[in-house]
């Protein structure tokens, strides 16, 4: 299983998305197209540091010492999911409130809002995470907030500023 920390194609509206943005690769033999494939075209680390600036997001530069490359580091915001004071539902309440949470964090996933979702292994007072990948704290409590379970009182968010590099994937 993979996981990447960074969404980055999911917020640009299907409007943005132009000839610049796709590379059309075709593969010939013998005067047949056999294969049309469109790969998304990179961004320069110059280019994605100056779109996410535009767009609110903080972030900042990072030399790593050993390979000298510049490694570009975003802000994101971590949700931690904790037991809320509301936890007497039965059953049968539980369990619409979770396929409801389940279906929320996937909206917040597929819309490019959030990165990465989970429950923790063990039952202490926090639940589970989410990291949300939006340029502000305002936002990101807005989106975790709105998680049915969290209106229901059955979680409460506490959110931490997180900082990460760019585009790197989970190890």
């Amino acid at each position: 299983m993979l996981v990447f920390s960074c969404k980055e194609e999911a917020k640009a509206p299907i409007s943005d998305i132009g000839k610049d943005t796709v590379e059309t690769i075709e593969e010939v033999i013998d005067s047949v197209i056999t294969e049309v494939v469109e790969v998304p075209i990179k961004k320069s680390t110059k280019q994605l540091k100056e779109e996410l600036t535009s767009n609110g997001y903080k972030v900042f530069d990072f030399v790593d010492k050993k390979t000298k490359d510049t490694i570009l580091m975003q802000q994101y915001f971590m949700a931690f999911l904790k037991k809320g004071p509301i936890r007497g539902q039965n059953e049968e309440e539980s369990a619409e409130l979770q396929e409801l949470h389940l279906e929320h964090l996937t909206k917040m996933y597929d819309l490019g809002y959030a990165d990465i979702s989970g429950p923790f292994g063990d039952d202490s007072e926090i639940r589970g995470v989410t990291i949300y990948n939006v340029p502000t704290l305002k936002i990101a409590d807005s989106l975790a907030n709105s998680d049915p379970m969290v209106k229901a009182g059955r979680l409460q968010i506490e959110i931490h500023p997180w900082w990460a590099a760019k585009g790197f994937p989970l190890r």
